[in-house]
C-alpha cells in the first residue's frame, strides 16, 4: 500500500494503518534521533513523541511534500526543542560517572583515540543548524531538496549548511588525528630512551 493511502486511512482513524506507518518509520526515526541527540534512550522517547504527534496531527498533513519529509520535520523539531531544554540543565549520567570511576579513568577530558568516538564528539559539538542537514544527508540519505522541505529552508541554505557542517567535522577529525599522531610520536620517543 502506498504511503499516501496509509495517511488517508490514518486521517480516517484506521489504527492498523497507523501501526503500519510506525512499523515503516520506527527504526529510521530512532536512528536519526540517536545520531542527532547522541543518546539512544532519549531518541526512543523522542520517537514515541514523534509518532504520537503524527497520529494526532495526521489531519493537518497535506500531500504537497513526501510523508517522510513531514515525519522527519516533526522529529527534528522535537529534537531541537529537547537539545535547548537539556542545554539549560547541565547534567551528567550517573552510569557514565560510575563506569569511568570503576575503570580508573575518571577525568573531565578523557583522551579519545577512536575515529567513531571522535566523529560522535564532533557531531555532538556541531550546532544543530549544521548537524541536522549533515545527518539527514550523509546518514539518512535524503537529497538536498528533500532536506529543504523537511527544514523549510531554501535549497541553497541547505547546501551551505551541509558544506559548513562537513567542513567543521573534517577539521575536528584532522585535529584528533594530529593529536593522536603526536601522542604516538611521544610514546615512541619515550620507548627509544629506555
Amino acid at each position: 500500500m502506498d504511503e499516501q493511502d496509509l495517511v488517508r486511512k490514518v486521517q480516517a482513524g484506521d489504527q492498523d494503518a497507523f501501526a503500519e506507518i510506525v512499523r515503516l518509520y520506527k527504526d529510521r526515526i530512532v536512528n536519526y534521533l540517536a545520531q542527532f541527540t547522541g543518546d539512544y534512550q532519549k531518541a526512543v522517547d523522542l520517537s514515541q513523541e514523534t509518532f504520537i504527534r503524527v497520529y494526532f496531527k495526521a489531519k493537518k498533513y497535506k500531500p504537497v511534500a513526501p510523508f517522510s519529509s513531514w515525519i522527519y520535520a516533526i522529529a527534528s523539531n522535537l529534537a531541537k526543542t529537547e537539545l535547548k531544554r537539556s542545554s539549560r540543565r547541565n547534567t551528567v549520567s550517573l552510569e557514565d560517572v560510575t563506569s569511568q570511576f570503576d575503570s580508573g579513568i575518571y577525568s573531565k577530558d578523557r583522551p579519545d583515540t577512536g575515529l567513531i568516538k571522535n566523529l560522535r564528539s564532533a557531531l555532538d559539538d556541531l550546532h544543530p543548524r549544521y548537524r541536522i542537514p549533515v545527518i539527514l544527508k550523509d546518514i539518512e540519505g535524503f537529497s538536498q531538496e528533500e532536506i529543504a522541505k523537511i527544514l523549510k529552508k531554501p535549497v541553497g541554505t541547505v547546501k551551505a549548511r551541509i558544506s559548513r557542517g562537513r567542513g567543521y567535522l573534517k577539521r575536528e577529525l584532522e585535529k584528533a588525528l594530529h593529536v593522536r599522531g603526536e601522542g604516538a610520536a611521544l610514546k615512541g620517543e619515550s620507548h627509544g630512551r629506555a
